[in-house]
């Protein structure tokens, strides 16, 4: 079992910055790739960044240049430094990473950006 908890959103204008955090709970952290979604009012979820076990970041176009994904597996945390924000940004981001052939999702912090 894995359990994803979420912290680090909020408000802030465009331009700011916030960092995401999501902490996991059991052993496997280290050996998985871990993603952040986001999903706005009315929309779809979507990707918007994922790193593998061993660091290599990638991110959907929207983000890149602005948003960074790191890990820390002696924490068992995954980060999403967020910059230079955007409107556009406004959304519930999600953890997820998948283990065992289920998917794990964190409960979703809202990010709010006012122009």
């Amino acid at each position: 079992q894995v359990q994803l908890v979420e912290s680090g959103g909020g408000l802030v204008q465009a331009g700011g910055s916030l960092r995401l955090s999501c902490g996991a709970t059991g052993s496997i952290f280290s050996s998985r790739t871990m993603r952040w979604y986001r999903q706005a009012p009315g929309k779809q979820r979507d990707l918007v960044a994922a790193i593998t076990r061993g660091g290599s970041p990638n991110y959907v176009d929207s983000v890149k240049g602005r948003f960074t994904i790191s890990r820390d597996n002696a924490k068992n945390t995954v980060y999403l430094q967020m910059n230079n924000l955007k409107v556009e940004d406004t959304a519930v981001y999600y953890c997820n990473t998948e283990a065992w052939g289920s998917s794990y999702w964190g409960q979703g912090i809202q990010v709010a950006v006012s122009s």
